[in-house]
């Protein structure tokens, strides 16, 4: 390695070891999110399987609070360090496919500055694994590219089997590695060579542990996350959502670098073809599976997790490799030279508005339902109010508020969502003792009352408390002292994939 590539590595590593500690203290100071409050009850009872999704999230929240404890940062801590590993994979990926420390170099700091890293790693969701075991899917491909040794097949297997433990978005890798090896004709000698069987075993075997855990229980996860392909009422208008939304996650300029990698790599502007037919491959076959959701139904812009290693590199092709007109060329060098500093001031205002609501002068947004300022205070007066009613546990109606209401109250108390069982299969049922006493049912305040009148001799609303955000309040919880079960406290109907 030369002087001037040994730099740029220099650089880029402590651009994103920066990138990263910003992330940590952003972590430790963000309150928790729902679906994270959520996955961090997972992590308490791991298992091979759960009703939403494979268990990849749940062990690195787990991994996580080994290390910071039941925490803000604990829960998050595990998948922002995650980064550095998938940095190292997109560097290598980028180096394989088109050469040279300075492609190699933009790519990994592209990634990092999207929002779906910066904050992708930092809100703890399937996705985020999902988004390194895809960088290292590539990099192990690309290694395959490289080296033309069978024996990386079985990393790629191993890579595409953590991806699929993250999440069943990952299935559509093997589609996309079927395509690359058909449309590159010196790779199609791969289809008679055992290796790439192997490295399909693999990422079974990673795998067959929610194969095992559905086939347990009802096949439920499946048929929940698969039947969403199935479209029943064609809305069309879901696609309208998809570019704005992806502008955003991807940052503005790094969206437009991509675009123009992505343009490049058609027409043959950068790379050799295998490289170019990869990229393409592992962008564009999940973008077409959402692009076909998106007629019935909404895609958030987190699904598109599994397609940013590919772009960012596509991204890196375009800012380095292709010779550009002089009115493109400024735009590329005004996308790079900004990329990194839009992404930081976009990620600063996005974690000040969340946690503090001053850059809406206190107003709604979208964040403000999702992340929980103010749970704290709250908890710590419903617990008060729990005390000196004499209540033995709280209920909850949606697994948001049991996941808010088990991080935040003291450690140990009797949680439980009252409906929806199977969310809650692979933890230990509560105490019959503790259901069978005084309850709390904490539940945002509803005109038409508490709905388990049927279920309780008696119910009561002892309060009614406030989550804040500032001056803006967010929401308002009645507070039910429930007496007199008429049965079983818990609703354990079947859910809708298992009837």
């Amino acid at each position: 390695m030369g002087g001037a590539d040994a730099r740029i590595v220099r650089n880029t590593a402590l651009v994103i070891l920066a990138l990263v500690a910003l992330r940590l203290v952003a972590a430790a100071f963000t309150p928790i999110t729902f679906d994270e409050a959520y996955y961090w009850m997972w992590s308490k009872n791991l298992a091979g399987g759960y009703y939403d999704h494979p268990p990849m999230v749940a062990y690195v929240i787990r991994a996580g609070t080994m290390i910071a404890g039941d925490t803000e940062l604990g829960v998050r801590v595990f998948s922002i360090l995650l980064a550095l590993p998938m940095s190292y994979a997109i560097y290598r990926s980028a180096a394989i496919l088109f050469g040279g420390a300075r492609v190699a170099a933009t790519s990994a700091i592209l990634l990092n500055v999207t929002m779906m890293a910066s904050v992708g790693t930092l809100i703890v969701t399937p996705d985020a694994p999902l988004l390194v075991a895809s960088s290292f899917v590539l990099f192990f491909l690309a290694k395959v590219l490289e080296t033309g040794r069978g024996a990386w097949w079985l990393a790629v297997g191993a890579a595409v089997g953590a991806a699929l433990l993250s999440k069943y978005t990952a299935m559509f890798f093997g589609l996309a590695i079927l395509i690359w090896l058909a449309a590159v004709p010196k790779l199609r000698h791969w289809f008679l060579s055992p290796w790439p069987y192997l490295g399909g075993l693999v990422a079974l075997a990673l795998f067959s542990p929610v194969i095992l855990w559905n086939a347990d229980h009802q096949w439920v996860s499946f048929a929940k996350q698969l039947g969403r392909a199935k479209i029943e009422d064609f809305r069309p208008v879901f696609i309208a959502e998809l570019i704005p939304t992806q502008i955003a996650f991807a940052t503005p300029l790094v969206f437009i670098l991509g675009a123009m990698g992505l343009h490049a790599l058609t027409w043959r502007r950068a790379g050799a073809l295998a490289s170019r037919v990869l990229i393409e491959t592992m962008f564009w076959t999940i973008v077409a599976y959402f692009v076909w959701h998106s007629l019935h139904a909404r895609v958030e812009a987190n699904w598109f997790a599994p397609v940013y290693p590919p772009f960012v590199v596509a991204a890196a092709a375009a800012a380095n490799l292709v010779q550009w007109k002089p009115r493109q060329r400024r735009l590329v060098e005004f996308c790079l030279r900004w990329a990194a500093p839009a992404s930081i001031v976009m990620f600063a205002a996005l974690i000040v508005q969340a946690t503090t609501g001053w850059l809406s002068g206190y107003r709604r947004d979208a964040t403000v339902r999702s992340v929980g300022v103010g749970w704290r205070e709250l908890a710590a007066e419903i617990e008060t109010v729990r005390a000196r009613s004499g209540a033995t546990c709280v209920l909850a109606p949606d697994y948001g508020t049991t996941g808010w209401l088990a991080f935040y109250l003291p450690r140990g108390s009797c949680v439980v969502q009252q409906n929806q069982r199977i969310r809650w299969v692979n933890m230990p049922e509560p105490d019959a003792k503790l259901l069978a006493g005084k309850l709390l049912y904490v539940d945002e305040l509803r005109a038409d009352g508490s709905a388990l009148g049927d279920r309780f001799a008696k119910v009561t609303q002892i309060a009614q408390l406030q989550r804040k955000r500032g001056p803006l309040v967010v929401e308002t919880y009645g507070i039910d002292l429930l007496e007199g079960a008429k049965g079983d406290v818990l609703d354990r109907s079947p859910p809708p994939e298992a009837r």
